[in-house]
């Protein structure tokens, strides 16, 4: 009877204790990140955005079906992080969906995604030889309100593994959701401003980075052609701007011009600069000879550049690691056939190997084309080469002819050592001083300053880096979609990064240097001790079980047969 009434005592001491800790959680709300590296910890830029959703964004996600092992890791990591969002703020509201369950819409439904730029990607899934292929919508819809922004998953890397892209992609989930809360839940306050009237890139040609800046951000146009009628009031327009956008200029700046420019990064305007020091083109080589002469551009910007601490060299970079161009090799019937050449002025630009900026990290490939060489000078302002050539790589002295037939060159490695990581972008941060410090002003301005508070700006030494291509339709194609090549550079991912650091003020770029440590099974090592692997994880846990069974049985009969 005692031991009964102890037994009783421990249950209702147990279901006392499962009570009291269900009641303190109503009111304290806890969850624990067990993993080494904080996989599932929201950073706080991220719980900032989201503790302001007052109404429920809803998330559609179309990773839902049958699909290789490597996707079902991309969708579980992307259920477990939208769980974490959601247990911070319940207005959070997701669902996964498969959109071509129902076979008899399924071309219509992909047409329709189409349409909104959702494209699949087809995946072929190999099972001990077997392989079969399968279409996935690597995307999600974020809807608050009446506006929806949709959402990458999977993060596009040529030349690397589903493996590889998965991985990529997870240390980008967090971002790529907060990103999209943020455009969606939060009036656009910060203004950009793209510079005209120096032969600038045209509208249609910087059409999809324009269209991209716009979720975020109010863009519009100044043009610098007022300077020369009223220098004073168009200096305090641009002043309303928060960040202004030079575009692939071709003609020399005033000197009146140049101190509009000069004063609104003295006050704190941001700068993104796309700058060709030398005059050459793609189209100007499909002629009859199939060549141009490249020469020195003169944009009268040398000496604002040298007094913020940089040189742009009127040089073009020659590298080894070079994006295909298509061209014309001969007739086949009434169809021309192209043939890919390597086109060593067209330079792929990797993200130096540990770079931890958060503007270039986790990047895939940037496609350049008649990129030059930007000089470090020594001054106060803080310089980070955001990209570089590759090691094998080398500057060229303009002016050089340029020819078509030099895609039939076979360059040697030996031509190239010691020559290369040339920077093609650099970050600079500081109190910039005015190139007019100490000088006489073009125009008269009593507001001027020559030096400046603390400030920020990327310059990038190729205009055809913003630009993006056209169909045959003349309508604008994604920014870093190469249509003759059918491969995609991380062009926009890259200026959009720029964007959104020059004008971050709540860390959310920050967001992208994460790091996540996934592991993902090797196939190949699998498929080599597939038994082995069945014995250990089917087999010895049966065994285990068996053993526990027999011993347990065994000491019951010894324990009451006494």
């Amino acid at each position: 009877m005692k031991k009964n009434t102890n037994n009783f005592k421990k249950i209702m001491v147990l279901i006392l204790v499962l009570i009291t800790v269900n009641f303190a959680g109503h009111y304290a709300f806890k969850r624990f990140d067990l993993t080494a590296d904080n996989r599932y910890t929201l950073s706080e830029t991220s719980l900032q955005i989201i503790s302001e959703i007052k109404e429920p964004l809803y998330i559609d996600v179309f990773l839902e079906g049958q699909f290789p092992g490597e996707f079902i890791k991309l969708q579980t990591e992307t259920q477990q992080l939208l769980e974490e969002f959601k247990a911070e703020n319940s207005n959070i509201i997701f669902q996964f969906v498969n959109p071509i369950e129902n076979e008899d819409e399924r071309e219509q439904i992909m047409q329709s995604f189409a349409e909104r730029g959702l494209l699949p990607i087809n995946v072929t899934l190999n099972d001990k030889g077997q392989q079969t292929q399968e279409v996935v919508f690597p995307w999600a819809i974020a809807t608050y309100g009446d506006r929806s922004v949709k959402v990458p998953l999977l993060k596009n890397m040529m030349g690397a593994s589903t493996a590889e892209k998965v991985v990529s992609s997870v240390q980008h989930l967090e971002y790529a959701f907060a990103n999209a809360f943020n455009t969606i839940s939060k009036n656009k306050e910060k203004k950009v401003a793209v510079i005209k009237g120096n032969g600038e890139s045209h509208d249609i040609l910087i059409a999809d980075f324009i269209k991209s800046v716009r979720d975020n951000y109010r863009i519009g146009t100044f043009t610098l052609d007022s300077v020369a009628k009223n220098p004073n009031e168009s200096l305090k327009y641009l002043k309303k701007y928060d960040l202004a956008i030079i575009a692939k200029p071709t003609e020399a700046f005033t000197d009146e011009e140049k101190q509009v420019l000069d004063q609104f990064i003295i006050n704190g305007g941001k700068t993104l600069w796309l700058v060709d020091p030398v005059n050459i083109e793609m189209d100007s080589l499909y002629n009859e000879s199939g060549s141009n002469l490249a020469f020195p551009r003169d944009l009268n910007l040398n000496d604002l550049f040298f007094k913020y601490g940089i040189r742009m060299r009127p040089d073009l970079v020659k590298d080894i690691m070079a994006t295909p161009i298509s061209l014309a090799s001969g007739e086949q019937g009434s169809a021309t056939q192209y043939t890919q050449y390597p086109w060593l002025f067209s330079p792929m630009i990797y993200p130096s190997m540990g770079t931890k900026h958060p503007i270039v990290s986790n990047l895939d490939g940037i496609k350049f084309e008649f990129a030059s060489p930007i000089e470090i000078l020594k001054n106060d302002i803080k310089k980070t080469v955001l990209l570089q050539s590759s090691p094998y790589s080398k500057a060229v002295g303009t002016p050089f002819p340029v020819s078509l037939n030099m895609v039939s060159e076979r360059p040697e490695q030996k031509d190239f050592q010691n020559t290369g990581n040339i920077p093609v972008a650099v970050l600079l941060e500081g109190k910039f001083h005015s190139v007019y410090e100490n000088r006489v002003l073009p125009f008269k301005d009593k507001t001027f300053n020559p030096i400046g508070e603390d400030n920020k700006m990327i310059v990038i030494s190729d205009g055809n880096v913003i630009q993006n291509q056209l169909d045959k339709k003349n309508q604008p194609l994604e920014l870093g979609y190469d249509k003759w090549t059918n491969n995609l550079y991380a062009n926009k991912e890259f200026l959009m990064n720029s964007v959104n650091y020059l004008l971050d003020d709540n860390g959310l770029i920050n967001i992208r240097s994460k790091e996540v440590d996934l592991p993902i099974l090797n196939n190949e090592k699998v498929y080599a001790n597939y038994t082995f692997s069945q014995v250990i994880t089917v087999g010895v846990p049966i065994v285990i079980l068996l053993l526990f069974g027999v011993v347990f049985t065994f000491l019951r009969k010894r324990k009451y047969s006494k």
